[in-house]
C-alpha cells in the first residue's frame, strides 16, 4: 500500500516561493523567525500566541549554516533544516515555514510583508530585525513574554548530564 505525504508538507516554502504564497494568506499577516531547534513547549507556546494575533503566521528558520554563525555551540543545530522545517509545518498554528541562510530574516520580512511581526520576550522591540520597516508601513511589532522558562541549550545541557 502507498502512502501520501503528510498535508503538512505542503506548507514548507522555498524562499524564492515566499512573496507569491504569503500574498494568498488571510490577513493580517503574522512573522516570526528563529532556529527552533529541539521543539519544547515554551516554543509552541509562544508560536501559538504569536499567530494569535493576526489571522496567519509565516515562520522563517534559520539554516543550519546560519545556527552555527549564532555560537550555540559546534554541535548545533542538533535537527537538521529540513526536519525542523518538517516539524514546524506539522504545527497547526502554522500557515508557511520558510528558511534564511543570512544572519537575519530581514529579506524574508521584506518579501511576505506581514502586518504582525514578533519574537520571543528576551528581544526589546525595538532591537527585533525589521521593525523600522514593518512599523513604516503600518505594521506592529510584539515582544511576548515567556510563560516557561525553557531553552533547547537547557535542555541539552539537562540531556547531557543524564
Amino acid at each position: 500500500m502507498t502512502y501520501a505525504a503528510p498535508r503538512f508538507e505542503a506548507k514548507i516554502c522555498p524562499p524564492d516561493q515566499l512573496a507569491t504564497r504569503a500574498a494568498q494568506l488571510a490577513r493580517p499577516l503574522v512573522f516570526t523567525n528563529g532556529c527552533f531547534d529541539i521543539l519544547h513547549r515554551g516554543h509552541v507556546t509562544y508560536l501559538a500566541q504569536a499567530a494569535a494575533l493576526g489571522a496567519s503566521m509565516v515562520v522563517a528558520l534559520n539554516t543550519d549554516a546560519s545556527v552555527k554563525r549564532q555560537g550555540k555551540g559546534d554541535d548545533r543545530p542538533v535537527n537538521l533544516l529540513e526536519d525542523r522545517l518538517a516539524v514546524m509545518a506539522a504545527l497547526e498554528c502554522v500557515a508557511l515555514v520558510t528558511w534564511f541562510d543570512e544572519d537575519t530574516p530581514i529579506e524574508r520580512i521584506l518579501e511576505c510583508r506581514p502586518e504582525i511581526l514578533v519574537k520571543g520576550g528576551d528581544w526589546a522591540v525595538d532591537k527585533i530585525v525589521g521593525c523600522t520597516e514593518v512599523r513604516g508601513w503600518g505594521g506592529t511589532v510584539h515582544s511576548i513574554p515567556f510563560i516557561h522558562q525553557k531553552s533547547t541549550t537547557a535542555l541539552l545541557e539537562k540531556i547531557r548530564r543524564l
